[in-house]
């Protein structure tokens, strides 16, 4: 199937688009073996469509070792078993598209697992055909790495390999040895990769640590970090700055040529992983700026344990500052970080008030949209012992981090049935009662659930356009209230109260377009009362 777009203008679907991420293993298991598969995936899209959602983007379900869940890839053009083969995978991309549903897959360009053959090959010997792939280095003279570079799952960033006697790099687990992408044949072998896919139909990549493809090859040793801390983190990467080892300038070369390959085709989009504390959203807007680079990007500054209107007006409004035609992906849960409902608990009312505060505030966001599956149900993340872990930075810095396996825990479907109706087998992550208590059949009938909320949500979110191609403009803020504008002539006022108190105020031009739920607004004549965690939407 010769997918490939003639020389037209692209349609920008992804622009303002909301994208609902899938993470496989957890969503639903219809082979017994407590996993998440394609098929399952296949059986809950019309679920997925009836949200109102642009489009699927679905966690790494390539052949892979699964030490770091599928972020280990060992081929790259195959589907792994645990998920299914290619011809579910071409069903699903089918029935997605029948759906109206653009499918996004997680490509992971920096690493590979270390048993791909390539590494094979390559830790083999110094002369061997693939000897150049990867990133080899002499050891000191006295036996020690080449540098100072740490891994972000803890220890130094290089291994001895005796067969070579060399260090390799790796910036995560010890098995996901780093590609050399200043070798142009790995490059066009990583390009040839994605082809593969957009030949298959997908609409879009996910691009997993899109910052991190290129290293020094001076191999300088990385400086201290700026930042100040009272006591080291708990992981010691964050000791250092990252400028020799990520966030290298070949990187936007590479990220050219993968946008050039994308635009051969019709409608199809990029969004890149930004991974850095020290200047997140200069490099996103760097890596999303013209028509040559990659369409939207995402970091973690609204994935963090912020949540106040200050820290989300900076937030955006410097991201738009850096450069005016560039791109965002907002999101505040993904399948890395603590859910936010979880995460933001000092601030809510309740739970179910919160969520819906959160939905609303996130879809009224100038930028695209990610939602992390089990969002739109208000879950929490699931405290999980010791031994019912699975993460490896989990495992190793337990109980200062807890990992990531809590807010990777199954789908909860059925609150009756075994496993929530996940699966019919012990569950690879544990499904527990709280989690069940959150469950779609739960929340189907009920008119004023976190779910239907989401639903009406994403209906308001296209029926108003302002709130997806109209600018953003702050108004005040102050350590309660959230209050924007988005539009120009008739443009709509975003009013979000973060604090679990009320707030009353005057608004004077504007009449209500949106009537909020009574718990969380009221307005009478010009005067406007929103109740601890309410918000709502006014136009002049």
């Amino acid at each position: 199937m010769d997918t490939r777009k003639p020389k037209n203008k692209m349609k920008p679907w992804w622009k303002g688009g909301v994208i609902y991420q899938i993470y496989p293993r957890s969503f639903l298991d219809t082979t017994g073996n407590g996993i998440g598969d394609l098929k399952g995936i296949i059986e809950k899209l019309s679920y997925v469509s009836d949200l109102g959602v642009d489009a699927i983007w679905l966690s790494p379900i390539f052949t892979s070792p699964m030490k770091d869940m599928g972020y280990d890839v060992s081929n790259y053009k195959d589907i792994d078993p645990l998920f299914g083969d290619l011809e579910d995978f071409n069903s699903l991309i089918n029935e997605a598209h029948r759906l109206n549903l653009k499918v996004i897959i997680d490509q992971v360009l920096s690493h590979s697992s270390d048993q791909m053959p390539f590494f094979q090959d390559s830790r083999s010997s110094k002369t061997s055909d693939k000897a150049d792939w990867y990133v080899w280095a002499d050891p000191k003279s006295d036996g020690s790495p080449p540098n100072n570079w740490l891994s972000m799952f803890g220890g130094s960033a290089w291994e001895w390999e005796p067969m070579r006697d060399q260090y390799y790099f790796h910036n995560f687990l010890i098995s996901q040895p780093d590609f050399n992408l200043h070798n142009k044949d790995v490059q066009d072998w990583l390009l040839d990769s994605s082809r593969f896919w957009l030949d298959k139909g997908v609409d879009g990549f996910r691009l997993d640590t899109v910052n991190y493809y290129f290293h020094d090859q001076k191999l300088r040793d990385n400086p201290s970090s700026p930042k100040f801390y009272k006591r080291p983190p708990t992981n010691l990467y964050y000791m250092q700055n990252q400028i020799y080892a990520i966030n290298q300038p070949e990187n936007i070369l590479f990220v050219e040529r993968l946008r050039s390959l994308l635009d051969e085709y019709e409608d199809r989009t990029s969004v890149g992983e930004i991974g850095d504390i020290h200047r997140p959203l200069e490099i996103m807007a760097d890596y999303t700026k013209g028509n040559e680079r990659l369409h939207m990007a995402y970091s973690f500054e609204l994935l963090n344990e912020k949540f106040s209107p200050t820290h989300i007006k900076d937030t955006v409004e410097n991201f738009f500052k850096s450069s005016e035609d560039s791109w965002p992906c907002w999101s505040f849960s993904n399948h890395d970080i603590t859910r936010h409902i979880s995460r933001w608990r000092s601030n809510q009312t309740s739970r179910e008030h919160f969520a819906k505060l959160t939905c609303a505030l996130l879809l009224s966001l100038e930028g695209s949209i990610s939602l992390f599956q089990g969002e739109e149900l208000g879950q929490l993340e699931s405290e999980l012992e010791f031994d019912e872990l699975t993460d490896p930075p989990g495992i190793r810095f337990w109980p200062e981090n807890k990992g990531r396996d809590g807010c990777r825990t199954p789908m909860t479907w059925e609150s009756t049935k075994q496993n929530a109706g996940f699966s019919d087998h012990f569950p690879w992550l544990p499904v527990k009662e709280l989690q069940k208590e959150q469950s779609v059949d739960l929340q189907e009938s009920e008119p004023s659930s976190v779910l239907n909320f989401y639903r009406e949500m994403l209906n308001f979110r296209r029926e108003q356009k302002d709130l997806t191609v109209g600018k953003i403009k702050f108004i005040t803020n102050d350590e309660s209230l959230l209050f924007f504008t988005r539009g120009e002539k008739k443009e709509i006022a975003c009013l979000f109260n973060l604090s679990k108190n009320p707030l009353n105020l005057q608004l004077n031009g504007y009449q209500e377009i949106l009537n909020s739920p009574q718990q969380f607004a009221n307005i009478s004549n010009e005067d406007v009362s929103l109740g601890g965690n309410g918000f709502i939407f006014l136009r002049k």
